[in-house]
C-alpha cells in the first residue's frame, strides 16, 4: 500500500458559484479527476474534504446546495471523509489522528482555494511532520481584493500562494509529473 493519502480539499458545488469571482486554472478539475482515478485504480487511500460553514447565509452552510460534493468527487464507501469549519482541515477534525493511525507519511493536497483551505492545510500538514506536494494544476483559486482596495487577478493570487508554499512547505508539481514518477498508468481518464 502507498504511504502516500491523496486529500481532496472542498470540491464543492458552492465553487462553481459566479459570486467568487474570475477563477484561474479552468482545468483543475480534470487534472484532479486524473489523479482521483489513479488512486483509486491503485487501491491507495484518499480522504475528502468537505468545508461546513458556520454561517447561515453561506453557499457553503449544510443546508445549502452549494455545501454538496461536485458529482464527480463524491466520496466512495471505502474514502474517508472529513468536514471542517475552519480553512484547516486538521483544526477540530480527526484527520491527523486518521493519518498516523494509518501510517500514512506523505499527502498530495489538492482542491479549493489555493490561498485559503489549500494553504492552510499544507502549512499544517508540513508543520505536523508530513512530507506534502501540491499539483499545481490540480488546485485553484479566485481573484482577490487586497487590504487598499486593489485586485489581484486569480492567476497572480494562485501563483504567489503556491511560491508561498514551495520548498517550506510542499514540494508544488503538476499532475503529469505526480502520475509519471509514482503510479505509472496503464491508461489515460477523462474527466
Amino acid at each position: 500500500m502507498s504511504q502516500t493519502c491523496l486529500l481532496l480539499i472542498d470540491f464543492q458545488k458552492a465553487f462553481s458559484h459566479p459570486s467568487w469571482g474570475k477563477r484561474n486554472n479552468p482545468g483543475m478539475e480534470e487534472n484532479a479527476y486524473q489523479l482521483l482515478h489513479a488512486w483509486r485504480e491503485k487501491a491507495w487511500p484518499v480522504v475528502h474534504v468537505q468545508h461546513s460553514s458556520n454561517d447561515m447565509e453561506s453557499p457553503l452552510h449544510s443546508s445549502s446546495a452549494g455545501f454538496d460534493f461536485i458529482e464527480e468527487f463524491l466520496p466512495l464507501r471505502n474514502e474517508k471523509q472529513i468536514i471542517k469549519h475552519v480553512n484547516s482541515a486538521f483544526i477540530d477534525t480527526d484527520l491527523d489522528l486518521y493519518l498516523k493511525r494509518e501510517k500514512f507519511t506523505s499527502l498530495v493536497v489538492m482542491g479549493l482555494t489555493t490561498n485559503h483551505c489549500v494553504s492552510s492545510t499544507v502549512r499544517m500538514a508540513a508543520n505536523l511532520g508530513y512530507d506534502v506536494t501540491v499539483p499545481f494544476d490540480a488546485t485553484a483559486c479566485f481573484e482577490t481584493n487586497s487590504y487598499d482596495g486593489s485586485l489581484f487577478s486569480a492567476e497572480i493570487v494562485h501563483g504567489l500562494s503556491l511560491a508561498n508554499l514551495h520548498h517550506e512547505f510542499a514540494t508544488i508539481a503538476s499532475t503529469e509529473s505526480i502520475l509519471s514518477s509514482r503510479l505509472k498508468l496503464s491508461k489515460p481518464v477523462t474527466f
